[in-house]
This record gives C-alpha cells, sequence and structure tokens, in this order.
C-alpha cells in the first residue's frame, strides 16, 4: 500500500506539469460565460490545458497586450483583429466565432427620438472598431453622421459605458450588452432597440491570435478551441443553469437575479451565444460592411473575409470532440 501511495504522489506533480499554461484576454460581459465555465469546470483541464482568465478594461489594451505576447489568446468582438491587421498593421488570424453581441443601444430617458441626439455626445470604447460602428451605422441610418451631428467619446468597455451614463446625463447614449443591459434598464436608461434588428446579422465575440501563434501552436490552438466549444455547450445546458448563473455572478459581481436574466437571454438562438461558438460568416460579411462604410476601409470596398479568418483550427477542434 505504502509503495502505491508513494507512486501515486510521485506521479502527481508529472499530472500538474501536463498541464499547458495559456492566458486569455476578455472583456467581462456574458459573452465571457464559455470560458469561465469551461476553466472553472474542468473542461479546459480535460485538454490538458490550465488557462488563466483576464479581464481587460478597452480594446486598446487588449489589442496592444496580444500585440506584445502578454498573452496568447484573445477574446473579443473580432473587428478588433481586422483593426489589428488594418491599423496596426499585425498579422492576426479570427479561429472561432460566439455571438452577435447581445448589444442594445441605450440612451437617457428624455431622448424621445433619434433627432434628439443632434449636438450630443454618446460613449464608445475605441472609436474605430466594433460596437462604435454598430453605433455610428445606427445613427447614420437614422440622419445622424458623426462630427457633423454628434461626436463619440471613447470610455472604455461596456461596463464603463454604462456607468459614464449612469454619472452623467450629458452622456446621451452607448452599446450596451449583458448583464450590463438589464441594469441599465433598471437604471430607467431607453432601448432604442437590439443591434441585429436595427442594422442586421452581426459576427461579434469571437478568438483571434496572432497568425504565427497559430501556426506555431496549432495542436495547442485546437485544444483550447475545443475547451470553448465544451464551454459554450455546457452553458447553453440547461441542466447546468443554475451553476452557470452561479459562475457569472460570481466573476462579474452581479446579482443571481441579473444573472438568471442574462442566461435566459444568452440562450435565446435568435440574439445569444452561437451553438458551438460557430463562426457567422453572414454576419462577419456585415463587419466588414461596416468598416467599409462608416470608416472609409478599402475604398469603401470591403474585402473577402478570408483574408482575416482560418476555420481549419475549429475543424480540428471539432474532429477532437468527435464531431
Amino acid at each position: 500500500m505504502k509503495r502505491i501511495v508513494a507512486a501515486l504522489l510521485a506521479a502527481l506533480p508529472l499530472a500538474v506539469a501536463a498541464q499547458t499554461q495559456l492566458k486569455v484576454k476578455m472583456f467581462p460581459g456574458a459573452q465571457s460565460l464559455p470560458v469561465l465555465a469551461a476553466a472553472k469546470e474542468g473542461l479546459f483541464a480535460r485538454q490538458g490545458l490550465a488557462v488563466e482568465v483576464l479581464f481587460t478594461v478597452n480594446s486598446d489594451e487588449q489589442r496592444n497586450g496580444l500585440a506584445k505576447g502578454e498573452f496568447q489568446i484573445a477574446q473579443a468582438a473580432v473587428d478588433n483583429a481586422v483593426a489589428m491587421v488594418e491599423l496596426a498593421g499585425e498579422d492576426v488570424v479570427i479561429v472561432t466565432g460566439g455571438d452577435s453581441s447581445m448589444n442594445e443601444f441605450f440612451v437617457q430617458p428624455e431622448v424621445r427620438s433619434y433627432a434628439d441626439l443632434k449636438g450630443m455626445t454618446l460613449l464608445v470604447d475605441a472609436p474605430n472598431t466594433a460596437y462604435a460602428l454598430q453605433l455610428k451605422k445606427i445613427l447614420l441610418v437614422n440622419g445622424l453622421k458623426e462630427g457633423a451631428d454628434y461626436k463619440v467619446h471613447p470610455i472604455g468597455g461596456t461596463a464603463l459605458r454604462l456607468r459614464g451614463m449612469k454619472e452623467n446625463k450629458d452622456y446621451k447614449g452607448a452599446m450596451l450588452n449583458l448583464p450590463f443591459a438589464l441594469d441599465a434598464k433598471a437604471s430607467g436608461l431607453k432601448s432604442m432597440g437590439r443591434a441585429i434588428d436595427l442594422i442586421g446579422p452581426y459576427q461579434a465575440n469571437g478568438t483571434f491570435v496572432l497568425r504565427k501563434w497559430g501556426q506555431a501552436n496549432r495542436e495547442l490552438l485546437e485544444r483550447y478551441i475545443a475547451g470553448v466549444i465544451e464551454g459554450t455547450r455546457w452553458v447553453m445546458s440547461p441542466t447546468n443553469k443554475d451553476a452557470a448563473v452561479g459562475i457569472l455572478a460570481e466573476r462579474l459581481k452581479v446579482s443571481r437575479e441579473v444573472a438568471a436574466q442574462s442566461w435566459e437571454l444568452m440562450t435565446d438562438p435568435k440574439f445569444g451565444v452561437a451553438p458551438d461558438a460557430r463562426f457567422d460568416m453572414a454576419g462577419f460579411r456585415n463587419v466588414l460592411a461596416l468598416r467599409a462604410e462608416i470608416e472609409g476601409g478599402w475604398g469603401g470596398r470591403a474585402p473577402a473575409p478570408e483574408r482575416y479568418v482560418d476555420l481549419s483550427y475549429y475543424d480540428g477542434a471539432m474532429k477532437r470532440l468527435g464531431k
């Protein structure tokens, strides 16, 4: 018996060492739940990974950190990956989908129409990527042009945008996603509608990495994606609702009631998390079209999406899972 115990103890450090360390950086929000769940429920460990989840305050910090190698993987609206390529000259590649942003456009309660936003200030993360472009498109459709009719103020991620609107009534609007959208409604802020209803399909949260790192670590990246897929399945399963709500409440510092409401919306197939973290190509084409139209990129004509996306890693992960 002593020999058996000794053998088990001797093997323990080897088991720990076998887990490859990875760092992933993402925004706090409902969209982070599949990764948080995969880390907490041992789904990454099943793939031989020890994943450290880091939260970012804004996309500039996240993009700069990925470029510098401060972490290996980014989870965020994939238009940030496009911006890294086009604005910073970094060679990154998108390898999974995740969701359609779960965004709503919120305004101060006294705003009755889009015309009331003329001459006002609205909050964004970075002014030239992702949800800022969603916001600009929504306003453009309703007759308002940036600079001429309104201005944007870059304040940071969704939590900071919500806090900014609650603390300063001069900030008249912002794009907000779960669970912050629920807080916004409870605080009296007014929703002008969901982003996908206002501007159509949109590929938002996804996984992206430096292309060279992905090529040099294909097997490792496939294992990470397999964990994300399993984490997504785990989160979407009604049998795991209570545990998923607990993770969301603990990590995002919200009430269980808000976390539960978020889970219900996240699992709405028309609005929430994409099954198996699938990539929405139609939504991504819209992402590129928005950048071309709003920012004037590529002479106003969006390039082929394959320039930024490589789903072979995702396909490899699905094979690992036997699907």
